[in-house]
């Protein structure tokens, strides 16, 4: 079974163009309903805020450029409070006797010849 079948650089220069294009107008779409999303919620909550009795002019908008300036501030913030590690791992040796996991009678090498 042929799914697609190319016969020619220029069948094939076709669908690559046609793929590019299929690709970009999604995401065109995807960014006009993500603004749309956002308008909507910002006009509800605004109506919201109306509704609870907030004046209009009290009601401060907040851009998404300023909400991600916000996040890194506060991401930065928080990583600063770790303490620094050394990126040394120490990995101390405890010899013992008997393990079934180095045994070597179990192993797969270990075969009968007669």
């Amino acid at each position: 079974m042929v799914l697609l079948k190319i016969n020619s650089w220029s069948e094939l220069l076709i669908g690559s163009v046609i793929g590019m294009v299929v690709v970009f107008v999604a995401l065109i779409i995807l960014v006009l309903l993500f603004d749309l999303i956002q308008y909507l919620v910002l006009n509800s909550s605004k109506k919201k805020m109306v509704k609870a009795g907030k004046k209009e002019e009290e009601i401060v908008d907040v851009s998404a450029n300023e909400i991600a300036a916000i996040s890194m501030a506060l991401h930065l913030f928080m990583n600063e409070m770790h303490d620094e590690e050394s990126n040394v791992i120490t990995i101390k040796r405890i010899e013992r006797r008997y393990s079934p996991w180095n045994s070597k009678i179990y192993g797969l090498n270990n075969t009968i010849r007669r």
